[in-house]
Parts: structure tokens; C-alpha cells; sequence
């Protein structure tokens, strides 16, 4: 496990260079992506009194959350912000969209990539790892219309061009969730939760092909609308399968574990963390 230093380096919106759209490259060829186990990452939070994101790393042993480190102010103005492990630093890479452009940075990097324009025609902004196979967190955007479109990314932190993962329908999901895998079969999925609050995994097939980057859903259950936030770090517990936190209206955090096993695929729910946790108003 890698540990935060409180010096890290964190550059916010404001300071966002211009580096231009960086280079996206066409998908011609599909791949197939497997991992072994879900990823250890820090649970990132945006406090919505001054804009500073806040990493809580996994405690070393079992569930549970370590204190916060403050990795910096200057995310108010963000409209989106989601976690990407790209440098595979410390796991708290993000990209945040800014007056519809969005942008990438390394925890540990030394200046902010312009990815490009043109990204606020999606109201729906996350990223479930890498479903593509390119070793690196892939993201996935819902339009105006409710089609989900999958933008793989590349080592530098640039995106590969889009791929359309679902037609119009995604509209009826309320939340996006998901880092990693929840069926047992090696590959990232999706959590979606519809608006009646039913929780649905869509299995990830490891390809980009168009409509064929998730396989047929499989129900979780329902009463997910009980929760105000639903956000997966990979594996907080340790045993190597992917977990899943959710926040409920009173504020308090809970963790499901996850089980690696589709049928049943989360054990009951252990709370980690009081009230307070509604002083965040973004889980990535």
C-alpha cells in the first residue's frame, strides 16, 4: 500500500496549463482486458466548504478508513471530477472538467494536461478502471440524449477516441459506480443504480467493440435509493476483490464488501465513518 505524504503535489483548476488537446489515436483493434485483483486506492472527497480534495487511504489492516490528507484547494469551480490511476503513484490522479473543457493531473505531476473541449455535452462523468485492456483507467461519459460512450485512456493521460458502450436509456441510471471486478470473472464491470433504486451490474467483456463493451446486467438488489452517493476505490478491505461505498442521507459512509461472486456479490453492509460525510459534495 502506498501511503499520501502530505507534501504532495496536487496542481488545482486555476492553475491549469494549455498544453493543447493532446493526441487521440483511432481504435481500430479490439482488446481484451483481464485483472487479478482490485486496486488498494485512497477514497477521494471534494469538501464543499472550500473546495479541497481530501484522500483517505485504506487502513493497513481490514475496513476501514485512515485520517484525511488535504491534497489541495481550487476544485469549487469544477463541474465534474472523477479518479483515474494513471501514474500509479499514489491512486489520486484525477481529471476535472472546467468550463466544459476537460483536464488531466498527476497526483505526483508537476503541471495539469489539457485533454480538450467539448465535455459538457455529457452530464455524466466517471471512470470504472480499465475496461479496455490498455492497462491504464478508462472513462466513461453519459450524453445529453442517455447514450454512454467509453473513452479509453492512454499512459500519458490523453483518451483514446470514443466508443458508444449503450444507446439512448442511460438517463434512467442515478448513479455511475464501479473500480473494478464484481462478478469473479477477471474483468472490470459497471454498478449502475436505475432511479427506482434497483443496483445492476453490467459485466465488463474486456473489448471496445461498439455495443459490446458490458454484457446483460445482473440485478444487486434494491433499496440503493436509501443512499446519496455510491463510489468504489477497488479493494478497501485487502482480500483482493473490489468494495463499494455508499452514503446515506443522514451522512454516514458505509462499505460493502464485495465478494467476487455475481449471485451475490456484497456482503451486509459494515459502517465506517458517522455523520459528516455529507460535508462532501463529490466521492471519487
Amino acid at each position: 500500500m502506498v501511503v499520501l505524504a502530505v507534501s504532495a503535489v496536487m496542481v488545482a483548476p486555476h492553475a491549469a496549463a494549455s498544453s493543447g488537446k493532446g493526441n487521440r489515436a483511432a481504435l481500430t483493434a479490439t482488446v481484451t482486458a483481464t485483472v487479478t485483483a482490485a486496486p488498494r486506492l485512497p477514497l477521494l472527497v471534494r469538501r464543499s466548504s472550500d473546495g479541497h480534495l481530501l484522500a483517505y487511504e485504506p487502513k493497513a489492516t481490514g475496513a476501514g478508513l485512515q485520517p484525511a490528507v488535504d491534497l489541495g484547494g481550487g476544485f469549487s469551480a469544477v463541474t465534474a471530477i472523477l479518479r483515474a490511476n494513471v501514474s500509479g503513484a499514489a491512486g489520486s490522479d484525477v481529471y476535472f472538467r472546467l468550463n466544459g473543457t476537460l483536464f488531466y493531473t498527476a497526483e505526483r505531476g508537476s503541471g495539469t494536461r489539457r485533454i480538450g473541449p467539448g465535455w459538457d455535452a455529457y452530464n455524466l462523468l466517471m471512470s470504472p478502471g480499465d475496461m479496455g485492456g490498455a492497462a491504464v483507467p478508462d472513462i466513461l461519459a453519459r450524453d445529453a440524449d442517455g447514450a454512454l460512450w467509453l473513452f479509453q485512456g492512454k499512459p500519458d493521460g490523453t483518451l483514446l477516441d470514443r466508443v458508444q458502450v449503450g444507446p439512448a436509456g442511460w438517463n434512467t441510471m442515478s448513479a455511475l459506480a464501479g473500480y473494478g471486478d464484481y462478478t469473479g470473472d477477471g474483468k472490470n464491470d459497471l454498478l449502475a443504480r436505475s432511479t427506482g433504486g434497483t443496483l445492476y451490474i453490467y459485466p465488463g467483456t474486456g473489448g471496445t467493440t461498439a455495443g459490446a463493451v458490458l454484457g446483460t446486467r445482473i440485478s444487486a438488489g434494491t433499496g440503493w435509493d436509501a443512499y446519496t452517493a455510491l463510489v468504489s476505490t477497488g479493494d478497501n478491505d485487502g482480500d483482493g476483490k473490489a468494495d463499494l461505498f455508499a452514503r446515506d442521507a443522514a451522512g454516514a459512509l458505509w462499505l460493502f464488501k464485495g465478494t467476487g461472486t455475481a449471485s451475490a456479490p456484497f456482503a451486509a453492509r459494515v459502517q465506517i465513518g458517522a455523520s459528516g460525510w455529507n460535508a462532501a459534495n463529490a466521492f471519487l
